[in-house]
């Protein structure tokens, strides 16, 4: 079977890497909620979840916002306004989107900051300090074939930011990746090998792409995603750095659940990994939020704590009325010393199969 070759020049051949989530971050980019097919009589309270994102955010970064047009963004902003958010710090940008997961749908982005570089002298312009990468979204595997226009937004964006574009030429979702900022990436076999994907490239090439588009030097691989999770397992429902040497990895006590067997074993192969240095990383158990249920259609939901948002001085949390929400908190406040951990009742959110990271995604500041 013939083989993709990397364009060139990649991120990692002129100095660029992407930072761990809890680097300084100039924005968050997110795009408003109004798909009613995705959450249908539950869309108004899914606004106002994404309301509350965005209040416990703002006060520390900028909050960049995707609306489909002027009448749009007025009605956004006088929604904002009646929360008391201060819209002095709302980026509003006319982008007409399908649905809000601008995790998977927008680009990621990656900063230069070598500061011996002979690209990166004193009077260079800020700009190309930073780049995004331009993945390829396929709709989880072709899906949703209604959701594949969204794959246009990066461009859209830069019409906007007007930043360097590299466009590896692969299908990837934000949601699959997660980095510590020194080299090591985490993802899942799941998603990154499934078919749906690439299957053109074997393991050790998608490897390398991760490594030449996001400046990784270490991979570690998972296995399999929670149940009812449609996007094939991301790594943003499964575990997450909380710093450059530890791990918060999802973890099911129950026996009999479902999850029990596929969580246990990504448990022992985080515990089993090195990281870009060759040493153990330390890995801390994260409780589930027990069975969430679509109760229209009985479908399990991939309800997880894991799919908290890093922000600048505030980390906000998916919880879901369950006796682990209080749990759950702790953990994370406990790993995130300086930073606030607050907690979102998602229960309405994960109807559409994700929640607070899958909507968000982080411009990193350069």
């Amino acid at each position: 079977m013939k083989t993709q070759k990397l364009q060139l020049p990649t991120p990692k051949s002129l100095g660029y890497h992407m930072p761990a989530e809890w680097e300084e971050q100039e924005a968050i980019w997110l795009a408003w909620p109004k798909n009613e097919e995705t959450w249908m009589d539950f869309l108004p309270k899914v606004q106002e979840i994404f309301i509350e994102f965005v209040y416990h955010l703002h006060f520390d970064q900028k909050i960049n916002v995707l609306v489909d047009d002027k009448a749009s963004e007025t009605i956004v902003r006088e929604k904002f306004k009646n929360k008391k958010i201060d819209l002095s710090k709302v980026n509003f940008y006319q982008i007409k989107t399908i649905d809000a997961w601008m995790r998977d749908i927008g680009p990621t982005f990656v900063v230069n900051r070598i500061e011996n570089s002979q690209e990166n002298k004193k009077d260079i312009a800020t700009e190309k300090r930073i780049a995004m990468v331009n993945w390829i979204f396929n709709a989880w595997g072709n899906k949703y074939d209604d959701l594949k226009a969204d794959n246009i937004i990066p461009k859209k964006m830069n019409e906007f930011l007007n930043m360097k574009r590299f466009k590896p030429k692969i299908v990837l979702e934000g949601g699959s990746i997660e980095v510590n900022g020194k080299g090591t990436c985490l993802t899942s076999k799941q998603c990154l090998l499934n078919k749906n994907r690439n299957p053109q490239l074997s393991q050790k090439e998608i490897e390398q792409y991760l490594k030449d588009y996001l400046g990784a030097s270490n991979i570690i691989w998972l296995n399999e995603g929670i149940v009812g999770d449609d996007t094939d397992g991301h790594i943003d429902d499964l575990a997450r750095f909380v710093d450059a040497t530890t791990v918060v990895c999802v973890y099911e006590d129950d026996k009999s659940d479902e999850n029990y067997n596929f969580l246990s074993e990504n448990y022992t192969l985080l515990k089993q990994a090195k990281d870009q240095d060759g040493n153990a990383l330390k890995i801390i158990k994260l409780p589930m939020p027990g069975k969430v249920f679509d109760e229209e259609t009985g479908k399990r939901l991939p309800a997880s704590y894991a799919n908290f948002y890093i922000g600048n001085k505030t980390v906000v949390v998916p919880i879901f009325g369950h006796e682990n929400d209080e749990k759950a908190l702790k953990i994370l406040q406990e790993c995130f010393v300086g930073r606030k951990v607050v907690g979102i009742n998602c229960a309405a959110l994960v109807l559409g199969f994700g929640t607070l990271h899958c909507i968000s995604q982080q411009m990193p500041m350069v």
